[in-house]
């Protein structure tokens, strides 16, 4: 199996779970896929380490996932797009305003 080019960004240490987190991007003939991978591993492991072991996971779950059913095509209506945009926004304004009454 070919191997997929793949990109790791916003790799930190999490002190409170003990644990590297990053988002681990990986391109194929399909498209990209991005996964958040985190990995339990003591602050001084040293950095080629970690990334492997955050890269092995992401392979991992990338070629679990890859059935022609699971696959979700990127939206390319314009249109489609701005409208789903506007409705996450309204959500999140919404939410923003139930759990954060303002003072009369």
């Amino acid at each position: 199996m070919p191997t997929a080019p793949l990109q790791l960004s916003d790799v930190i240490y999490n002190a409170a779970t003990q644990s590297f987190e990053a988002l681990v991007t990986l391109h194929d003939n399909r498209g990209s896929r991005t996964y958040a991978c985190a990995i339990d591993a003591p602050i001084n492991m040293n950095f080629e380490d970690a990334a492997a072991r955050l890269a092995a996971q992401a392979k991992r779950r990338h070629n679990v996932g890859r059935a022609d059913s699971v696959h979700i095509p990127p939206v390319t209506d314009p249109q489609r797009t701005e409208r789903i945009v506007a409705q996450l926004r309204r959500l999140i304004v919404d939410r923003f305003d139930t759990e954060h009454p303002r003072a009369a």
